[in-house]
Order: structure tokens, then C-alpha cells, then sequence
């Protein structure tokens, strides 16, 4: 019988997980509407018999399935609901009479929308932060942690991360949003892994991002002059960027914070801008050369 079950195991955090799920030892049953060497169960979300059958004697569900930010415009905003809110609200169902004892949902930290941003300073985002959600995208993420907190109850603990910008982009952009908006895949999955081994509240939530150097009292000069912040916090990371001819951002709309989970998870991220420079020396597809031009994903 599986330990670990996984919706979406087929995408990029799917994989993460299952990885690093694998890695321990534990059996695992993964479920997602596109074949992968990830996938276990080729099947919708929504398909009831295949949820159950990937959900019997899990310990944990890690629900990552989703519709996310790039297909806002090409998706139906009905194709949303269904995936993100109604999909979400049966695999809960499903979990809670397998007899799961924990639902670790993947959400996002851009359903804060409107509030990350201000005209006059950087915002600090914990998640204490009232959302203001603009896309689809985040109101469909947002009711979907809604549907969990309403679900979450005794012996059915519930874990929500919300995870920052994790996908490829240019090298120089991908680098320095993990100062402060964006986080490798690989430390998304361990957040994910060790919120399922979390006890305490039977529904949390939690900001998972990259090890940011600014402190709160910085947001002004963020927004301000981001580039002296840099050169003041992070001069190795200056200093890079100089090297490579690369721009620094010269103004900074936000911080998210991962305080809590670093607090109440013991969790910390591994992989900062370094990796980032790394990877694009090895040629890993995981981050684009900066000449890179494609559709520029909004949050």
C-alpha cells in the first residue's frame, strides 16, 4: 500500500516531490492526466475511481495539480473551477474517507495579488497578509484553500504551501528573484515533504521561497534603490552580476517571507541565486541563457 499519494505528477513540482519521496524509500502512488516516468495512474483529476484507488492507505496526499499563471487567457475561466476549486474539493473528500491523515495543498504565493504591490515601498508578505487576487488564477487557488480550510478537522490535518515563481526564465531575472520572490523546485518539494510530517493546528499555511538577505526595514530602499540594497546585503551576488554584464534590478515590489515555515517546519531552502549561476554554466535546462525571449509569465 502506498505511503504517499500525488496528484499533478507529472508537472515540475509533481516530479519534485515524487523524487524526493522516492529517495527515502517510500512507496508512492501518483496520479496525473499526462503519462510521465513520474506518473503511476494516467487519469483526470477529477476521476473519482482513480482517486480513490491512488489514495487507499496513503499517509499523506500531496494535492499539486493545478491550473496555473500561463494559462490565464487560453484556459476557460470554468476550466479553473473545475480543476483548481472542484478538483480540489474531491480529493479532499476522497482523502478524509480513505482514512488520509494529511493533505498537503500546493498553492501560490500570487494569489496575494494587489497586496504585494505599493506605490511607495516594498511589501512584506508573510501569511498574515490579507490577499487581493487579480487573475483567475489566484481567486481559483484561493477558493480551493478555502474548500481545504472548511475540510480540515480531527485526524485530517491539512498543510497549505504556498510557493513562490519556480519556473525557467533568464539566468539575471531567475537570480535575483531568489533574494526575494522565487525558489528552486527541489526546495518546494522538501517543504512539501516536511509539512507532512508537521503536527500542531489541524489547518496551516505557509510561504515557501528562496532565502532572502533584506531585512522588513529595508522595504523603503527596495523600492527606492534596489541596487545599492544589493551591493549592501548581497556583494557577492553585485559582484557576479558585474562580472557577467548582467542588471541588477534597480526596484524591488516585494519580499515573501518563508519566516514562518523556517520556525515551525525546521525547513530551509538549499538552493539560492548560486545554483541559479550553476545551473546556467552546465547548460541545465532548469534556467534560460539571458538572451532568452519568450512570453513573459505574470504572476
Amino acid at each position: 500500500m502506498p505511503k504517499f499519494a500525488i496528484t499533478g505528477s507529472s508537472g515540475r513540482i509533481g516530479r519534485a516531490i515524487h523524487r524526493l519521496v522516492c529517495e527515502t524509500g517510500d512507496d508512492v502512488a501518483s496520479i496525473d492526466r499526462s503519462p510521465s516516468s513520474a506518473t503511476t495512474i494516467v487519469a483526470d483529476l477529477l476521476d473519482e475511481d482513480a482517486l480513490k484507488k491512488g489514495f487507499d492507505g496513503a499517509a499523506a496526499v500531496f494535492h499539486v495539480a493545478a491550473l496555473h499563471a500561463p494559462h490565464v487567457g487560453l484556459v476557460a475561466d470554468r476550466e479553473f473551477e473545475r480543476i483548481n476549486v472542484e478538483g480540489t474539493l474531491m480529493a479532499l473528500d476522497i482523502a478524509r474517507s480513505s482514512g488520509v491523515r494529511t493533505f498537503i495543498l500546493t498553492s501560490t504565493t500570487a494569489l496575494y495579488g494587489h497586496a504585494s504591490q505599493d506605490d511607495q515601498s516594498a511589501v512584506w508578505v508573510t501569511e498574515e497578509t490579507d490577499p487581493l487576487p487579480r487573475t483567475i488564477y489566484h481567486r481559483t487557488k484561493l477558493q480551493a484553500e478555502g474548500v481545504a480550510r472548511s475540510q480540515a478537522g480531527k485526524n485530517f490535518d491539512v498543510r497549505v504551501i504556498r510557493m513562490s515563481r519556480c519556473f525557467p526564465e533568464p539566468a539575471p531575472v531567475m537570480a535575483a528573484y531568489r533574494l526575494h520572490r522565487g525558489v528552486d523546485a527541489r526546495d518546494v518539494a522538501s517543504a512539501h515533504v516536511t509539512a507532512a510530517n508537521h503536527r500542531g493546528r489541524n489547518f496551516e499555511v505557509f510561504n515557501v521561497s528562496g532565502d532572502t538577505p533584506f531585512h522588513k526595514d529595508d522595504c523603503d530602499a527596495l523600492k527606492r534603490d534596489a541596487q545599492e540594497v544589493i551591493r549592501q546585503r548581497m556583494p557577492t551576488l553585485h559582484a557576479e552580476f558585474e562580472a557577467r554584464n548582467w542588471p541588477l534590478p534597480r526596484s524591488i515590489d516585494r519580499v515573501y517571507s518563508s519566516g514562518k515555515a523556517r520556525r515551525e517546519l525546521n525547513w530551509s531552502p538549499r538552493y539560492g541565486y548560486e545554483e541559479v549561476i550553476a545551473q546556467l554554466d552546465r547548460r541545465s535546462p532548469e534556467v534560460l541563457p539571458e538572451c532568452a525571449a519568450g512570453s513573459n509569465v505574470a504572476e
